[in-house]
């Protein structure tokens, strides 16, 4: 599977801009012969506008599945759109949506961890549900930002038998090297692909970091991006996975009867 990161830089408030700037980009990485797109986390408004915030958040996701389901149609491709900021029931969420090649939205993730040191839980609902589904015959799983902190969320996805993760983020410049360092944690530990888009530019006081990556589950980096709007491509060759596997028995050597979360 040819699996591509369309690293964004998010204009904060600005879906008018956002929203086809992100079409673009997708466009661009299918011309490139992606078979997956994923873009980063709230690339509609950002992360994240306090004021008005209800009023610019996507209406139960319906502008995101409408126009992004219709282009991965069109193009034949699989789209992991990143999250986008929705308004559903009266209530704020961080919600991921995926695509299929025939643009049907087969799965959908709320954020489930929301990053307390910048308020995100005194505005968004939490999620309740973790995310996996099938992209070509592939099993995946998906988390945003903030969850990859939590390496316990992400082994339960590699529990269920994921082969490679998503994560798209808004991630600081100033912690770069935490998004490095846990991204490629995640991979080594539970031996599975993982694919994380993060932003890029300014908004507002922030300087997002850029630097999203392909890994493979030794945790080597098949592409990397600089700190500037860029895509990144590599190719995902899962029987890597089970040759791993085969060699260094992290999931058969386990020992769950002594682990208290």
């Amino acid at each position: 599977m040819k699996t591509a990161c369309a690293q964004m830089d998010v204009r904060l408030g600005d879906s008018a801009y956002n929203l086809p700037h992100a079409l673009e980009l997708i466009r661009r990485a299918a011309a490139e012969g992606a078979d997956t797109v994923l873009l980063p986390e709230t690339f509609n408004i950002g992360f994240f506008p306090r004021e008005n915030l209800a009023e610019l958040a996507d209406r139960d996701g319906e502008i995101i599945k409408m126009a992004f389901g219709a282009l991965a149609a069109e193009l034949h491709i699989n789209l992991v759109a990143g999250s986008a900021v929705t308004n559903r029931g009266g209530k704020i969420y961080n919600t991921a949506y995926v695509f299929d090649r025939d643009g049907a939205c087969i799965a959908s993730y709320d954020k489930t961890h929301l990053f307390t040191p910048m308020g995100e839980h005194d505005y968004f609902t939490p999620g309740k549900q973790l995310c996996t589904f099938t992209l070509d015959g592939v099993k995946c799983g998906l988390i945003i930002c903030y969850d990859l902190r939590f390496p316990e969320l992400t082994r339960t996805l590699a529990l269920q038998d994921i082969e490679l993760l998503f994560v798209p983020a808004e991630w600081p410049g100033v912690r770069r090297a935490h998004w490095q360092t846990l991204n490629r944690a995640r991979a080594i530990e539970n031996q599975i692909f993982l694919a994380c888009c993060n932003g890029c530019g300014t908004a507002g006081e922030t300087v997002y970091g850029g630097s999203s990556a392909i890994y493979d589950p030794w945790g080597e980096i098949k592409a990397e991006a600089g700190t500037q709007e860029e895509i990144i491509l590599a190719d995902c060759d899962f029987a890597v996975k089970e040759q791993i596997r085969n060699s260094i028995h992290v999931f058969r050597d386990r020992r769950p009867e002594l682990y208290q979360l």
